[in-house]
């Protein structure tokens, strides 16, 4: 049997790990965690075939200059945590100096957690505006058996995490749509709030918005206070769909009015769509059921193809 050098082994040690499914979110960043892999794998070969361990130098794993890049994870702390409901947390990450994330509408940033060993990788969608100076914030809910959550429950205040991206968003113009309807399940709701904070901030954008936010109960709704505060605007309406609560009577007298029972059917979204006060654009994001379901109901109201975005 041939034993392998020294030097073999030094190479073999250095050759970047293929990863494994759970390490891919899945929502089709460019560059995907596959492409970055084939991308160290052809300069591991070049660097090997050399002899030349300096040409891996250019390998960066990961970085602390809290620049956020697509390509290589980079370190950031969490500077506060909040509990939202029973199963959902918001966290702010702090970025150095004033520095934002300049993301652009409804981007999503990939987040890296390590369980039993196992390497986890989840796409999630800063809530935050993409302007905003020296922080950001991630809506994030726990599951009980998520791998991902088990790492997320764990963090407190000062906890260091790894972060990539931006990736894909939603290519909005202010005034290019007249009307967008916003149909967001749970926290499918975190790409719809960029989008609707850049139109009220923005005196010269008149585009109107009807959100409908579908929660079980509405102990489960997140942030109350900021979509109240929303829906005073002229432009937007916001709307309630609980499936598990059975009459609105028990809620407090401003949501009656705009809150639905059960579940958002395909009846209950003609009526909304027949509401809106032009003909609507709209955008889609929760569970890939959820977003079957409202694709179907849109075709069924005559909303066409091209007049929707899945995020």
């Amino acid at each position: 049997l041939q034993t392998m050098s020294g030097n073999e082994q030094d190479w073999l040690a250095l050759k970047p790990q293929e990863p494994s499914p759970s390490q891919c979110c899945g929502s089709g960043c460019k560059p995907c965690i596959y492409d970055v892999y084939e991308k160290e794998l052809a300069q591991w070969e070049r660097a090997k075939a050399k002899q030349d361990k300096s040409l891996l130098m250019e390998k960066k794993e990961q970085s602390n200059n809290s620049e956020l890049n697509p390509g290589t994870f980079t370190a950031f702390s969490i500077s506060s945590v909040e509990q939202l409901t029973e199963d959902t947390y918001q966290y702010r990450f702090e970025l150095p100096g004033n520095s934002s994330l300049r993301l652009r509408l409804g981007q999503h940033i990939v987040l890296r957690g390590v369980v039993d060993g196992l390497e986890v990788q989840r796409a999630y969608t800063p809530i935050s505006p993409g302007n905003a100076e020296g922080y950001f914030e991630v809506l994030m809910k726990c599951y009980e058996a998520g791998l991902m959550s088990q790492y997320i429950k764990t963090w407190k205040k000062g906890d260091v995490v790894f972060w990539r991206g931006p990736f894909g968003g939603f290519p909005y113009q202010p005034n290019q749509h007249g009307e967008l309807l916003m149909l967001a399940s749970g926290t499918g709701l975190a790409p719809m709030l960029p989008i609707l904070q850049s139109i009220t901030g923005d005196e010269e954008d008149e585009t109107f918005v009807t959100l409908v936010g579908c929660f079980p109960t509405f102990d489960s709704i997140y942030l109350k206070p900021l979509l109240q505060d929303l829906a005073r605007y002229w432009n937007v309406r916001v709307f309630y769909v609980l499936s598990q609560e059975t009459t609105v009577e028990k809620l407090p007298w401003s949501y009656q009015e705009n809150t639905y029972t059960g579940h958002l059917d395909e009846g209950l979204l003609k009526t909304i769509i027949n509401s809106c006060r032009r003909k609507p654009f709209a955008l889609i994001c929760g569970s890939s059921a959820f977003n079957e379901d409202m694709k179907r109901y849109l075709k069924a109201a005559g909303i066409e193809e091209n007049s929707w975005f899945v995020f």
